[in-house]
């Protein structure tokens, strides 16, 4: 007997969630998502305002963007994420709804619900879209993977190093200085 075919989701089913439901599209599978903690937030908050201080300090033209803010990557319609954080340097990616391929640079925080979908699943899928570098950040373990895709590297700190940004030469964060 032949097993039943696994449905395959498209942004449309996205759009079609009742109101205030949060999802995430792999690969034409649906990952819905639980409301993140304080915790989660006050880091997502930090982040967002440290990088964005930056950015308009340096006179850059990328623009960070904080969940949810909707990322439709290898511009089909079988992959759609809201990253924590999403700066993206291409202004032609940017559109009324999100960004439109890879962003250059994802942060993801981890929450105990979505452990496997940061480590595995995203790190796949982000590395293989374009995203040129991209950051777990763990408020359990209190450490940041930080992988950066355009020099194939990947290094590990703790909250209270100093992690530089290989978008941002000379940028670091240091999370134990930020009022989390």
């Amino acid at each position: 007997m032949p097993l039943p075919k696994e449905r395959i989701y498209t942004i449309d089913d996205i759009y079609a969630l009742p109101e205030g439901e949060r999802a995430e599209l792999i690969d034409g599978q649906i990952y819905y998502m639980a409301p993140p903690s304080r915790k989660h937030q006050e880091i997502a908050g930090e982040l967002f305002t440290s990088i964005n201080n930056y950015i308009r300090a340096a006179g850059g033209s990328c623009k960070p963007y904080i969940a949810p803010f909707a990322v439709f990557l290898n511009e089909n319609d079988k992959n759609y994420v809201e990253p924590d954080i999403s700066v993206i340097c291409d202004p032609n990616k940017l559109n009324e709804k999100g960004c439109v391929g890879a962003p250059d640079w994802i942060i993801e925080i981890v929450s105990p619900g979505s452990r496997r979908m940061d480590y595995n699943n995203k790190l796949f899928k982000y590395r293989t879209a374009g995203v040129r570098e991209y950051w777990i950040v763990d408020p359990q373990k209190e450490w940041i993977m930080v992988y950066s895709f355009f020099n194939d590297d990947m290094n590990e700190y703790s909250f209270t190093d100093d992690i530089p940004s290989g978008i941002y030469p000379g940028f670091s964060l240091n999370l134990s200085t930020l009022n989390i």
